[in-house]
């Protein structure tokens, strides 16, 4: 195998696919990544896979001899990412280069216009092939519509391993829209996003929960493709789904167990509500957030109807104490209600719109937090007890 291709684009692909290389591999071929050369297409493919979560991104090169190798990921990147920007040529030989490297096996050699440098490389035979859905018809989804569920969803997710099925996004593909939903038990994010994806036989509705760190991948993927208007097929059936875009693949399994029914928590009804500033109000929690308790992270917001304003206030034992103002329309009567503030703040800062509309009932019921304009998303806050 032997090819010539950019150190820009070689290093690019090689820190997106390298995010799926398991960092405790349970087999030694796992923390490589597989390098396929097609002479035919002049195209060079990267495969990582952990078993879980597999990347496969392509770019084009001139491929002089074509082949398939598994290299080394880590030293690969750390190499190519530091060498000057140029071209590189990559080739591969059976070696018994028992002066350079020891025993026999692969070589592969890098050389740049700075030198040239030498890695062990492993046969492509053990590596394992990525899964495919064969049959399987493609759902079609706007990545502008995706980019937008999974900013306003990921946050969400719950870190802890014991409630696996909290730990990813819930996606509901309907007839017309694409519904996501995250909660960790303390909060829910719901988006609703336009499926423009002409999709037969919907009326059973599919739904997948997909892990959030095959998601975040999948926004990384989203963000540095130049392929805006394009959309991303999705393939899925039981325990595994596919995400393709024109030159980059991600496969992930999916969460398996029954995702809480999400739509029973959002409240039909409040007695009342309040219309403010969400960056106005973002920078005056920021503020306070360096004084809140770092054990308990604890804000009080109280509503003033006759004077039209939110007080945020914060006591931090044998610290201090802090205390914001700020204009809001109020409907309903006063109340004081308390907050997590980096459920708030985190809440808020996903909500994509100037003005936002808060709506409650007690001081221990669900708050509701919606965008006024633009994307149609819920964000849910359960409130905590104060203590006097």
């Amino acid at each position: 195998m032997k090819l010539v291709c950019t150190q820009s684009d070689l290093s690019t692909n090689l820190s997106l696919t390298s995010r799926a290389v398991p960092s405790r591999p349970t087999h030694p071929v796992l923390a490589n990544v597989l390098l396929q050369a097609d002479a035919e297409t002049n195209q060079v493919s990267l495969t990582a896979f952990d078993l879980s979560l597999g990347i496969r991104t392509s770019f084009s090169a001139e491929v002089l001899e074509g082949g398939t190798i598994a290299i080394p990921a880590k030293l690969l990147n750390d190499i190519t990412s530091r060498l000057p920007e140029g071209e590189i040529t990559l080739e591969d030989e059976s070696s018994s280069m028992g002066d350079t490297l020891g025993a026999e096996g692969l070589i592969v050699t890098l050389t740049s216009k700075s030198g040239r440098y030498q890695i062990r490389a492993m046969g492509a035979d053990d590596f394992p092939a990525l899964p495919v859905i064969e049959g399987d018809q493609a759902l079609h989804l706007p990545t502008t519509a995706l980019l937008e569920g999974l900013k306003g969803s990921l946050f969400a997710t719950s870190a802890d391993e014991t409630k696996q099925v909290l730990t990813g996004v819930h996606l509901t593909v309907k007839q017309d829209t694409l519904e996501f939903a995250a909660t960790d038990g303390h909060r829910l994010a719901v988006v609703e996003t336009t499926n423009e994806s002409k999709v037969e036989n919907t009326e059973n509705q599919l739904e997948v929960t997909v892990p959030a760190r095959a998601l975040r991948e999948l926004e990384r993927m989203l963000a540095h493709s130049n392929s805006e208007n394009q959309p991303v097929a999705l393939y899925f059936d039981q325990g595994q789904v596919v995400f393709e875009l024109a030159y980059q693949r991600l496969t992930s399994r999916t969460l398996e167990g029954q995702y809480p029914a999400y739509r029973q928590l959002i409240p039909h009804q409040f007695q009342r509500e309040l219309t403010l500033e969400r960056k106005q109000f973002l920078s005056a929690l920021e503020r306070i957030a360096v004084l809140a308790d770092q054990k308990n992270n604890i804000v009080k917001v109280s509503l003033d109807n006759a004077a039209q304003e939110i007080t945020i206030t914060c006591e931090a034992q044998d610290v201090g104490s802090a205390l914001e103002s700020m204009p809001a329309q109020i409907s309903g009567e006063n109340i004081d209600i308390a907050f997590n503030i980096k459920y708030l703040m985190e809440g808020l800062k996903a909500l994509p719109a100037t003005e936002i509309l808060i709506q409650l009932n007690q001081a221990l019921t669900p708050v509701i937090f919606t965008p006024l304009g633009g994307l149609k998303m819920t964000y849910l806050a359960m409130p905590v007890q104060l203590r006097n």
